[in-house]
């Protein structure tokens, strides 16, 4: 694995109040471009900020293509859910497509967002418009004809790459975003065109497996289901279809790139990823944050503050303090805004909270998820009322409230492929506690802008605690380490060079693209 590297002077040769120095300045990017070296992006994705959200996958949907405004004509193309199409902006008509095989027929709509980007919306109101979530209802039941939801949703980027959706906009490249939209490289090579694709694994644990027996209804060709195309012991996996046909596979960090090519993480493709990585198409590439993440403007805090000038972040954890029911005090205030999930290590948190609470330390947990897990957090809350708080739920006010009032941020995932509170956390000025995985290790520096620790276990994790703790009994490291943690700055404005060189190449370009394995 090869990353561009950042700083030119060892850290390991500095002292720790040395390491962490004077916040860094952003670089000032250059993003002139003429509408004529513009070119034509469609992203194929399942979710997008503005409209519907799950996780990640929607914040990622919805910044960069605007990130990327300055030097493409980059526009997205999301399923018409109930959410969508009762958005309150305008969509318009302005193609169609057939039915093909259980794929029905249906309608493109287009809708123009106040800031600009343009939106095409698959209007198929008995696939996309009912009640619950993307992905299934509202007590999390995967929708049975999901398959068919998200196939049709990838027939369309194929038609309209195709020019047979009736849009008068071609894409130069197609941009696919995980499982749900695996398909779309896939059509377009059945298709017989040469419309470069990317797609990008958000999730590698997401896979979208299907019975082979559904081969047929959505259009999958025979030659599509050998091992080394959709097959997945058995069965068919639609994310294996993105990594089979696009021309080019992206991750969203660097180390997440490596590590889903070991068994440890590679959740049975480890061996085809290989392949991929041996033959230069699999790239990992950070993700990045919107400019809003900015403590001195964000409308959402109780009190903007900056680096050096903490009384704002004094008073946003007084507010965190109340919100959660938490005795009011200034000792060490821990935060958790996760999916309340397995794969997030709340088990992990859970077992430590007891160190936290014995050293003086609070804890306040946001988030919702699985419902046993939800279960075992409350009863965390009961066990240590006034020291730990929990709100089952999420907003985006109380998740910036509590960044921006925390000290540090607990996030001991078992994976993480980027993970995005952790940059959050940082420009808020609350050090990230992080398991040594994918983006966390990507995007922390250790003792610096946080802390990293080796192993997902509770003693690997005490011990990157009891290292926070001692930090925040020295208030001049402690604020050393939150101005440079502030100082990180991964923006999209940033994050985006190598996409761009990513399409450059795809596109003709010669620029190579970093961070490859």
């Amino acid at each position: 694995m090869s990353i561009a590297a950042v700083n030119t002077r060892p850290l390991s040769r500095l002292n720790p109040l040395q390491r962490l120095g004077a916040p860094v300045e952003r670089p000032v990017l250059q993003l002139r471009s003429t509408q004529d070296d513009k070119k034509k992006i469609l992203f194929v994705t399942s979710e997008l900020t503005d409209l519907v959200k799950t996780g990640g996958l929607a914040d990622v949907s919805a910044a960069l293509p605007r990130a990327l405004a300055a030097r493409h004509d980059v526009r997205v193309l999301i399923p018409g859910y109930t959410q969508v199409m009762q958005c309150g902006e305008p969509i318009r008509i302005v193609g169609s497509v057939m039915s093909h095989g259980d794929l029905p027929a249906c309608k493109v709509g287009r809708l123009d967002m106040p800031d600009g980007l343009i939106i095409y919306v698959v209007i198929c109101p008995e696939l996309y418009e009912r009640d619950g979530l993307p992905y299934g209802d509202e007590h999390g039941n995967d929708w049975p004809d999901n398959p068919v939801r998200f196939a049709r949703l990838c027939m369309v980027a194929a038609d309209i790459a195709a020019c047979t959706a009736g849009i008068r906009w071609t894409p130069d490249l197609v941009h696919a975003h995980d499982w749900p939209t695996g398909l779309a490289p896939a059509y377009m090579h059945w298709r017989g065109l040469t419309t470069p694709s990317v797609f990008t694994i958000h999730n590698l644990a997401y896979q979208g497996n299907i019975d082979m027996s559904q081969r047929r209804a959505l259009g999958i060709p025979m030659e599509g289901c050998g091992p080394e195309r959709m097959e997945f012991y058995g069965a068919l996996s639609l994310l294996k279809a993105g990594i089979a046909y696009a021309n080019r596979i992206t991750t969203v960090s660097a180390t997440y790139a490596h590590e889903i090519t070991t068994p440890a993480f590679g959740c049975g493709m480890e061996g085809f990823l290989s392949l991929k990585a041996r033959q230069g198409l699999l790239s990992g590439l950070l993700n990045g944050i919107d400019e809003s993440w900015e403590p001195q403007s964000c409308q959402h805090l109780i009190s903007p503050f900056g680096p050096h000038d903490w009384a704002g972040k004094r008073a946003n954890a007084a507010h965190v303090r109340q919100l959660f029911g938490l005795d009011e005090g200034d000792g060490p205030l821990f935060s958790v805004v996760s999916r309340l999930v397995h794969q997030k290590g709340i088990d992990l948190t859970i077992a430590v909270a007891e160190t936290i609470v014995e050293r003086g330390g609070q804890l306040a947990i946001l988030g919702r998820g699985e419902p046993l897990i939800e279960d075992q957090v409350r009863r965390l809350a009961e066990r240590f009322p006034g020291r730990v708080g929990a709100h089952i739920g999420f907003n985006e006010t109380d998740a910036r409230r509590l960044f921006g009032g925390s000290d540090f941020l607990l996030m001991p995932s078992r994976y993480e492929p980027c993970g995005l509170s952790q940059m959050y956390a940082q420009r808020f000025a609350s050090l990230p506690i992080a398991h040594r995985t994918g983006g966390l290790a990507d995007s922390i520096d250790d003792g610096v802008t946080g802390f990293l620790f080796d192993d997902a276990t509770v003693e690997s994790y005490r011990r990157a605690v009891e290292r926070a703790l001692a930090v925040h009994q020295k208030p001049q490291l402690l604020n050393a380490m939150r101005c440079r943690a502030m100082s990180g700055g991964f923006f999209w404005s940033h994050a985006i060079e190598p996409y761009d060189r990513l399409y450059q190449q795809l596109l003709g370009g010669r620029r190579e693209v970093t961070a490859t394995i």
